[in-house]
């Protein structure tokens, strides 16, 4: 991986991108769990990438629709998550992963801090990722076993609910997670291609061990315990 050479025209003014750690991977496996808890134990700041997409970004969706010359509404949810195959939402999902990516980049240019930010979050995909940053060692990709993704289901609510109003939410979730697997597995593969480490989380160990292991994988790039307080 080498840096990306916008980098280096002005891109990154405050040096944000140039430091930052990044973990990306599948759905439900714990990424915003283990930023927090790095946030809280090493003092840096962390960037939650689904939550910054889902509402800050928000505005720019409906431009970029409008632009292409699309409905500014969303677009109907039984075409989205019932009548559309989970091949055809990981795709698409996979095809709109580089411009939500560059709206993540403008949150991070923008954020300064005297430690390195942990941008987390499943749009953060290795492939994306690599041209920004100087060494793999500064992402880690976190996936859930198919037995954690149903614990998952299990114990979280909003893993459990759609979130949209369906004529079918059975056969609407079974598509969602059928492309959540799709786009993780998609993750994996491209980590493997370049080198990126990758965690399946299978609840085998708790989020502070899991968070314990990234640590180690950051660890070059992570202030000294003894030197936060």
């Amino acid at each position: 991986m080498t840096s990306h050479g916008s980098l280096a025209d002005g891109e990154d003014p405050f040096g944000t991108l140039r430091r930052a750690l990044w973990i990306g991977g599948g759905q439900w496996a714990g990424k915003s769990t283990v930023a927090r808890l790095l946030a809280v134990q090493y003092g840096v700041t962390a960037y939650h990438y689904d939550h910054h997409d889902a509402r800050g970004h928000n505005d720019r969706r409906i431009a970029r629709r409008v632009a292409l010359g699309e409905p500014a509404a969303e677009p109907d949810p039984d075409e989205v998550w019932v009548r559309t195959s989970p091949e055809e939402m990981a795709a698409a999902t996979l095809a709109g992963f580089p411009v939500r990516f560059e709206w993540a980049l403008d949150d991070l240019r923008a954020l300064v801090s005297g430690r390195p930010i942990i941008a987390e979050g499943w749009g953060l995909r290795p492939e994306l990722v690599a041209p920004v940053v100087d060494s793999p060692r500064r992402m880690v990709v976190m996936v859930p076993t198919p037995g954690f993704r149903r614990h998952q289901l299990r114990e979280l609510p909003r893993a459990a609910s759609l979130g949209h109003p369906v004529s079918d939410p059975a056969r609407a979730q079974a598509n969602r997670l059928a492309r959540d697997r799709l786009v993780a597995e998609d993750a994996v593969r491209a980590a493997r291609r370049l080198g990126v480490r990758v965690i399946e989380v299978d609840g085998s160990r708790d989020a502070a061990a899991i968070a314990e292991m990234v640590a180690d994988h950051f660890s070059p790039y992570l202030p000294e315990q003894d030197h936060l307080l």
